[in-house]
């Protein structure tokens, strides 16, 4: 895999902000000294998680969406090893395996005018470059037994996801999608706003449940379009939090149902957490109270396969705030499978 980048002790280190007295999260996890071959690097390692970033926009791009999603991942990492490591944190059930990179190619196709036809051709077409890795990435570590957390990058690296574990159980996925947007969009070549749509469509994805759809922005024939196939459903934001029409833990409740039949994946987009810096930042959304406890909910069902958190965008400012919202996902995550 030509973009995947080992995550080293020599940068670990660089991370790393020790205190006397103190054991820190980073100073307790597995690390692979050299790479080989991934499955067989982690089959017989005794952790339970493998998280691993994306450091892409691209998808984003070809969304006509707002840059700045692969600056994630570095975010997070400063945070989440400077955690303290305890009863609760579990660092020692943890690999931190590396990150997919895309430099190069980043550079040329953010240069290129999204707003013209053939230029928007190569962007989307790029996007089916990062899906073939992260479908990779993602089938082995669960083959080995292993649960992938997945940090960074655009919405599009949800087909990744879905197909990664399809191929590895030999079925199709269900989702719970937490998220503002249905990315259920049509088929024009991959961008962040259908992936799921493609992985429907490809026979990945069977049950999906949207969780927390912003009325004003969906679509009247993307309605239309999830009524009439009964293995999607959704409810919206507006009848949770503005109408009060239904209440958040009861809704969590009917989303698992539709989704804990077999292996599910847990999509959290941070495009529907007021306020995070995002692709599609919003002024109105669940809290980050509601997304830890989402998180944690799903988290504890014996089937929940992956977890995927995306779409977060950073600036220099606001990076802090991010990797910690991230850092409390993870961790809530970790700690829901152990309860």
């Amino acid at each position: 895999m030509n973009h995947f980048i080992l995550f080293t002790e020599k940068e670990k280190q660089e991370f790393l902000k020790k205190r006397k007295d103190e054991s820190k999260f980073g100073e307790h996890i597995q690390l692979i000294p050299n790479l080989t071959n991934i499955y067989d690097d982690i089959v017989n390692l005794d952790v339970d998680y493998v998280i691993f970033g994306i450091k892409e926009d691209i998808g984003v791009y070809g969304n006509h969406g707002r840059t700045g999603t692969y600056k994630a991942w570095d975010a997070t990492l400063k945070i989440l090893l400077n955690i303290q490591s305890n009863a609760f944190t579990l660092a020692k059930r943890v690999l931190v395996l590396g990150h997919l990179q895309y430099n190069e190619q980043r550079e040329s196709l953010l240069n290129l005018d999204n707003s013209k036809k053939k230029d928007l051709h190569k962007i989307r077409s790029f996007v089916e470059i990062i899906d073939k890795d992260v479908t990779c990435l993602v089938s082995t570590i669960v083959k080995a037994g292993k649960i992938p957390i997945v940090i960074g990058g655009g919405h599009n690296n949800a087909y990744g996801n879905i197909k990664g574990c399809a191929l590895a159980h030999n079925e199709r996925m269900n989702v719970v999608n937490f998220d503002a947007h249905t990315d259920f969009r049509a088929e024009e070549g991959r961008h962040s706003g259908n992936g799921f749509s493609y992985a429907y469509a490809e026979g990945f994805l069977k049950n999906y449940f949207v969780f927390g759809l912003h009325e004003n922005y969906t679509s009247e024939a993307l309605l239309k379009k999830m009524k009439k196939v009964k293995s999607i459903k959704y409810n919206t934001y507006e009848s949770i939090e503005v109408r009060n029409d239904v209440d958040f833990k009861p809704e969590m409740k009917s989303a698992l149902d539709h989704v804990s039949d077999k292996h599910f994946g847990i999509e959290i987009d941070c495009d529907a957490i007021e306020n995070i810096p995002s692709s599609a930042k919003t002024p109105s959304g669940f809290s980050i109270k509601q997304a830890r406890q989402f998180v944690n909910y799903f988290g504890k069902h014996s089937n929940a396969t992956y977890l995927h958190i995306c779409e977060a965008a950073p600036t220099k400012k606001t990076a802090t705030k991010v990797g910690k919202l991230i850092t409390y996902l993870i961790t809530d995550f970790i700690r829901a499978n152990d309860n």
